[in-house]
């Protein structure tokens, strides 16, 4: 099985980069291809200006990368539905220091969905 998953992520994104608090506000994500439970390729893409399409510009920006899974520390309530009707799965990123570990944990199964009391007000995690 194969799946693209996105991680917001600060500069330079990697594994080994921090998890961006909120998806709408990083510095970039970090695109991870996973083939049958292991990452074959690491990548990194620009965020989208936030004002463009507001909420929705990162969510259809991530489902033009054929983005299945998105991994996050904190988002709003209607980016979540937004992500949900473009059928890309949100989990929690659980306070992982690095995009590295929280893949880790995904390949685990040991991420939560993400859910609406994981949801924030917008801007702040």
């Amino acid at each position: 099985m194969n799946t693209l998953v996105a991680i917001p992520s600060s500069n330079p994104g990697g594994l080994e980069a921090t998890i961006g608090e909120h998806f709408g506000h990083c510095d970039l994500y970090t695109l991870v291809e996973i083939t049958d439970g292991e990452v074959k390729d690491v990548r990194t893409v620009p965020n989208v200006p936030h004002e463009q399409g507001g909420c929705m510009a990162p969510v259809n920006y991530l489902a033009g990368h054929n983005v299945k899974t998105l991994i996050a520390g904190g988002m709003g309530m209607r980016p979540l539905m937004g992500f949900n009707q473009v059928g890309i799965e949100v989990y929690h990123g659980s306070d992982a220091p690095t995009v590295g570990v929280a893949i880790e944990a995904f390949l685990h199964k040991s991420l939560p969905l993400f859910s609406q009391e994981h949801t924030c007000g917008g801007g702040k995690a």
